[in-house]
């Protein structure tokens, strides 16, 4: 197998990279990408919707300079929109020049159905795509919510990313000799099998601790002032230990960052909180909830950070 990209061929190189690209990643999840990168294993990343988790393929793309080929897995999809599928309409584009043209007789059928089936009518979705890649530096291949897909799906993907080959009936088979650096994604909202995770590398992304979201707010959004990121980060804490039906990413976190500095605050108080809400909590019962638990106590400890 090649060696990995310079940027990934140690955990301190991963760390550096990552930063470098306004991704501040803890040791664990900077070991577990370099560990994937290195040993070409898929790497499962679970945790919380808003964690960074996408994000960590997105950066990889951009450290490697790799294409970045995303997979959104949904429910109901199937091989086909992840593999390949025939470009219909330039077939039948085909067939209608042969028969201008009268290269439709019994003659050359057979030819002409095989001219059909070729490379050139060949629309590789983002798992074929991924794996058949021309690039020097492999792709950087996100597969995206797995846990929304089912278990047929699941099964289909084991087998793709078994040995980074796929079969094209028509075609015969394709295999990566330089494999994708894959990424998986769940939010576990249900779980994914033992089989497919015995296949990968696994991470638990939690979300970033107290010092770490500070750091990552000065880093995405340099206009907030030190002090207010500070509370910023402390209030948020503080609304993830509140049992939210979705309690606030790192995303929401940001958002709710912008909008305080858009509306001139240096620091947090009721008024503000109250206003502002929305950008941090997308759910009316979280949004009842913090307002019942009350505002004014979070921003009492948040002033104090």
């Amino acid at each position: 197998m090649p060696e990995a990209h310079p940027s990934l061929q140690s955990v301190d190189t991963v760390l550096a990279g990552l930063e470098d690209h306004k991704y501040l990643a803890d040791e664990g999840l900077a070991t577990s990408i370099f560990l994937a990168a290195n040993l070409h294993r898929p790497l499962l990343l679970e945790g919380e919707a808003g964690v960074g988790k996408t994000e960590v393929a997105k950066v990889l793309s951009a450290m490697t300079g790799a294409e970045l080929i995303r997979l959104q897995c949904y429910e109901g999809i199937d091989s086909s929109q992840a593999l390949y599928e025939w470009n219909y309409t330039r077939q039948l584009l085909h067939l209608r020049t042969a028969e201008a043209t009268g290269a439709v007789d019994a003659e050359h059928a057979s030819e002409l159905e095989e001219e059909l089936f070729t490379e050139q009518f060949l629309i590789r979705r983002p798992l074929l795509a991924a794996i058949d890649h021309k690039s020097a530096v492999p792709p950087v291949l996100l597969i995206d919510e797995v846990d929304r897909a089912d278990d047929e799906f699941e099964a289909f993907l084991l087998e793709a990313l078994s040995d980074y080959s796929v079969t094209v009936p028509e075609l015969g088979r394709f295999h990566a000799d330089d494999p994708p650096i894959v990424i998986i994604t769940s939010n576990r909202t249900r779980d994914v099998h033992d089989a497919l995770k015995r296949r990968a590398l696994y991470h638990w992304v939690e979300h970033p601790n107290f010092e770490r979201e500070v750091a990552i707010i000065t880093a995405k959004a340099p206009q907030v002032s030190d002090q207010l990121a500070r509370q910023i980060a402390n209030a948020t804490a503080q609304f993830r230990e509140m049992g939210m039906y979705k309690p606030p990413g790192i995303a929401e976190t940001l958002d709710w960052a912008s909008a305080l500095h858009l509306l001139s605050q240096e620091t947090l108080t009721e008024e503000a909180v109250d206003a502002t809400l929305g950008t941090l909590l997308k759910y009316r019962e979280d949004q009842e909830r913090a307002r019942r638990t009350g505002i004014e106590s979070v921003i009492e400890i948040a002033l104090g950070a």
